[in-house]
């Protein structure tokens, strides 16, 4: 039977066990059910619906005499009625607060990227991760500095602050002032547009008859090219929260192994193949939540992943958290949504 088919007595039940186990780590009985499900039914009932969720996959039985937990696909059941009816805990105003502080200190991506992967750890106990990647940057502005003779330093500052400087041999000396100028010239014809337009428009006047432009102007396109050619994607990634971890159990309160814990950690540490799996299941804005069984790699089957994506302009910018499957589900979704919706903000204001 699926999920779709749960009778709404089935389903009520399903919920109320699977808040009960969350917050006890404790089997759950059918009397307790009777007790909370405000279904007005008795303990037989309830037990007799127990008995056909264990059969289809929604719940399982550690003991013979015990209770039942949640299997990963009631698991599924439960957020999917979150995300449904938009239950979730209140994200702590603190979060709100610590971020829109460091925003204000330093709107630079990747300074306000890492404190709110920290702020995420803080508030959920869990392993926190930002991610932000933008495959056609925004061109803010471009700045010339003269290194002594021929040598130039181009700084690129694309929307939202990432920088990228690069040394570029001019093939003879520049004047400072006509660098400013050069500067100036790029920054009133390109500024705003994604940078792979802005290459291909500079590509575009230098390869116009000459005559259209003057040495000052030749040089400046030049040297943007130079500059723009192989520009890289722009993508911060911080994770932390690894100590989180070992206080984690798994289904029926069987500790995680502690090869399996060692395997998140390695791939925290090595950052790219825990980054691979991530943009792998992050297709767009939105909610993203991967529970148990339904990750690609055996290593996170014993974990949950809930994250909250909002595209700011071309840049997908990501919140999220990992953890048990027996994950507070509702204050997760709360913080990663309000933390993704604090970043789009204050990003918004520091362009």
């Amino acid at each position: 039977m699926g999920s779709q088919a749960l009778t709404d007595r089935a389903r009520r039940i399903l919920t109320v066990l699977v808040r009960e186990y969350i917050e006890t780590g404790a089997a759950v009985s059918s009397q307790s059910l009777a007790d909370q499900s405000g279904l007005g039914v008795s303990s037989a009932t309830i037990r007799n619906a127990l008995a056909q969720l264990e059969a289809d996959g929604y719940l399982m039985q550690p003991h013979t005499s015990a209770g039942r937990v949640p299997t990963d696909k009631a698991y599924r059941v439960f957020v999917d009625l979150l995300i449904e009816t938009g239950r979730r805990t209140k994200a702590p105003v603190a979060l709100e607060h610590a971020f829109q502080e460091q925003a204000a200190r330093s709107p630079l991506v990747r300074d306000l990227m890492a404190t709110l992967a920290h702020e995420v750890t803080l508030a959920t106990q869990h392993v926190g991760f930002t991610l932000s990647e933008s495959q056609a940057p925004i061109l803010q502005h471009i700045e010339f500095v003269p290194l002594g003779g021929s040598r130039v330093l181009v700084v690129v500052v694309a929307r939202g602050g990432d920088v990228t400087q690069k040394v570029v041999d001019a093939g003879e000396p520049i004047r400072p002032s006509d660098l400013s100028q050069a500067s100036n010239y790029l920054n009133g014809e390109f500024a705003g547009l994604p940078m792979p337009e802005v290459r291909a428009a500079v590509i575009a006047r230098l390869l116009q008859e000459q005559t259209l432009y003057n040495e000052l102007l030749n040089r400046a396109l030049r040297l943007a090219n130079s500059t723009l050619e192989g520009f890289p994607i722009s993508r911060e990634f911080h994770v932390e929260g690894a100590a989180s971890l070992f206080t984690v159990t798994g289904v029926g309160d069987n500790p995680v192994s502690l090869t399996t814990l060692r395997s998140l950690v390695d791939m925290m540490e090595e950052k790219q193949r825990l980054l691979y799996l991530l943009t792998e299941y992050i297709e767009g804005p939105g909610l993203t939540v991967v529970i148990g069984a339904e990750h690609l790699t055996p290593d996170l089957r014993p974990f949950s992943l809930v994250a909250s994506t909002s595209d700011d302009g071309g840049s997908l910018r990501t919140v999220g958290v990992i953890g048990p499957t027996r994950m507070h589900y509702s204050r997760a979704l709360g913080v990663v949504d309000a933390a993704a919706r604090t970043m789009t903000q204050a990003l918004r204001n520091s362009q």
